[in-house]
């Protein structure tokens, strides 16, 4: 396993102080208040973003952006002068690797559900806005019929946390993937982490085997009426996507099977820091997007930017998003 520095830790979670920090999470009006939606994967300032698939309505929500200085370990296989070539080349500004956070949350019918939980409010000044953008397009956070996760790492989980680390979202249920779960609730595992990710196992330890709201899927299984996992290993040892079938339409809620597009989407054989097992990342990356490509399934990925959303098509080598109208 990558041996990963505290600062890119705290760069790619853009709250990472909370990485060793066991203590509550709550709304501060402001923090959000504080926070500017724009920037270069959100340069319309976009606090939401609404379009259909079959009958279903998918939601997009922007729940901040972060940046983080050029460091040679950020990429593995790739230089700096090569990382800030594809961003150029992708309209975006090169002094910095541009992040953000883009929740998914999808209506069928009298259903709302959420794919992952963003930062939680509070710890930044520029993350932690979901539950501001989430009103603002209609939605009540509080009446989420499910929260289906697709990793552990602290961006996607710590939104869940509230006051004493007891659920912020109180009887809705907290849909994981099984392997995740299994892999950070093991006591063992702790002492196999780089110092600066044993915040998260701790955390996660004392926490969700207590929530009683919490339940377990297997990948493959049907998580709920046309909702199924779709095991994406790689980034994490359990990392879950989810196919949302609705109608005709379909959709894959894709986590962090790729970082930002400039990235590891247009370069689809690079290898970030932050993915535990890069080789079969790749691999993982490759065999998904081959797929959506040739099925033109629409996708949604968790640090697109907004909309957040699209088709994937062949670029050379690589693949490019197609963004949602």
């Amino acid at each position: 396993m990558t041996n990963f520095t505290r600062r890119q830790v705290l760069s790619v979670a853009a709250a990472g102080a909370a990485l060793g920090i066991s203590g509550p999470l709550e709304i501060l009006p402001s923090a959000l208040a504080q926070a500017s939606e724009a920037s270069p994967l959100n340069p319309k300032g976009q606090k939401f973003h609404k379009f259909k698939v079959g009958d279903a309505e998918v939601i997009t929500i922007f729940d901040g952006s972060a940046s983080r200085e050029h460091a040679p370990g950020f990429v593995k296989n790739a230089s700096v002068d090569e990382i800030k070539a594809s961003l150029k080349s992708a309209g975006m500004p090169d002094d910095k690797v541009p992040n953000s956070f883009t929740v998914t949350v999808v209506r069928m019918g009298d259903r709302t559900i959420m794919f992952d939980a963003g930062n939680g409010a509070g710890r930044s000044p520029q993350v932690g806005l979901l539950h501001e953008n989430m009103k603002a397009a209609g939605l009540d956070p509080m009446r989420l019929t499910a929260i289906v996760v697709t990793h552990f790492h602290p961006d996607h989980i710590f939104g869940l946390y509230g006051k004493d680390d007891q659920p912020l979202y109180g009887a809705t249920e907290i849909v994981v993937p099984e392997a995740e779960y299994k892999y950070w609730t093991d006591p063992a595992v702790i002492e196999t982490l780089p110092e600066a990710r044993r915040g998260i196992a701790r955390r996660v330890q004392a926490s969700l085997p207590q929530w009683k709201t919490v339940r377990q899927v297997a990948g493959g299984a049907e998580v709920l009426p046309g909702i199924r996992a779709v095991s994406t290993s790689g980034h994490t040892s359990g990392h879950t996507s989810y196919r949302v079938t609705s109608g005709s339409g379909s959709l894959l809620v894709l986590g962090d099977l790729t970082s930002i597009p400039p990235v590891n989407l247009r370069n689809p054989g690079w290898h970030v820091a932050f993915d535990q097992d890069a080789n079969l990342a790749e691999a993982t990356r490759r065999k998904v997007f081959d797929e959506v490509v040739t099925t033109k399934s629409i996708c949604t990925g968790y640090h697109w930017g907004m909309p957040g959303a699209g088709t994937i098509a062949k670029d050379g080598n690589g693949y490019v998003l197609v963004p949602v109208a």
